[in-house]
């Protein structure tokens, strides 16, 4: 007769192996590609209230693979910003291989657990929501746990987290506290951004990704000339009737 227990364990198995692969590079993603967007699956904020409510996980992250896009940031917090962890999995399962930014508040390394179960590729920190302590620490985490982490500036004060070795570096042009928007606060940090970095412990030079209010394929452009490799553009796409469209022809305006 066929021991079950033994059945369930073995699948145990299979199912820790399938964790404990190695995710998509977001880094290398960013480095090998031609745009460097990372087109992001954002329902809801709270500056704008709902984005698309009823945009569904299984369909649009997919359709942004599909027209190009050469990375994904799904946000996961629900009060806020209609995310869910759920999310990563359903676009997973929809058949998405891209590298996944986990986008949330991440403050506590249960997070980070949550970020390596469901598929993420990589974990968004933000310097404005935590010491430079505790961000050492949750990076450490991270990597221990197979993830990159992307970590978030807004301010010149902050770039002193830079030091602490990120896979990338990003440049948000929003202020967290406000939710003013300003494209000019990446080319404003840029070059002290870089700067810094070059006194990165990492082995390799973090990534430079600017975040927020991209809306223009010349924008994209110029901040590349000014040192930028990743572009996270979301509610750009995500307002439009058909987000994944709305990435094709960004990218044919970028690239023509």
């Amino acid at each position: 007769m066929k021991d079950i227990l033994q059945e369930i364990i073995a699948h145990k198995h299979q199912e820790l192996e399938a964790l404990c692969a190695p995710k998509p590079s977001l880094r290398e993603a960013l480095l090998q590609s031609e745009t460097g967007i990372i087109a992001e699956f954002k329902r809801r904020s709270p500056s704008k209230g709902w984005i698309k409510e009823e945009g569904r996980a299984d369909i649009i992250p997919l359709s942004y693979q599909q027209n190009g896009a050469a990375a994904l940031s799904i946000l996961t917090d629900e009060h806020y910003f209609g995310g869910s962890d759920d999310f990563i999995r359903i676009a997973r399962k929809s058949g998405v291989t891209l590298p996944v930014l986990y986008k949330n508040f991440v403050i506590d390394e249960a997070q980070l657990y949550a970020a390596a179960l469901c598929g993420a590729s990589a974990v968004l920190l933000i310097a404005a929501c935590l010491s430079v302590q505790q961000c050492s620490a949750l990076l450490k985490k991270a990597h221990a746990l197979g993830l990159e982490v992307l970590l978030e500036m807004h301010s010149e004060e902050e770039l002193e987290y830079a030091a602490l070795g990120p896979d990338l570096c990003g440049i948000n042009n929003r202020n967290l506290g406000s939710f003013h928007t300003d494209v000019e606060n990446s080319f404003r940090l840029a070059e002290r951004l870089c700067s810094a970095c070059c006194d990165s412990v990492a082995t390799n030079r973090p990534v430079l990704v600017s975040e927020s209010g991209i809306s223009n394929p010349d924008t994209v452009k110029a901040l590349r000339q000014a040192g930028f490799r990743g572009f996270l553009i979301g509610e750009n796409f995500m307002k439009t009737a058909d987000p994944g469209q709305a990435l094709h022809d960004f990218i044919t305006q970028l690239t023509h």
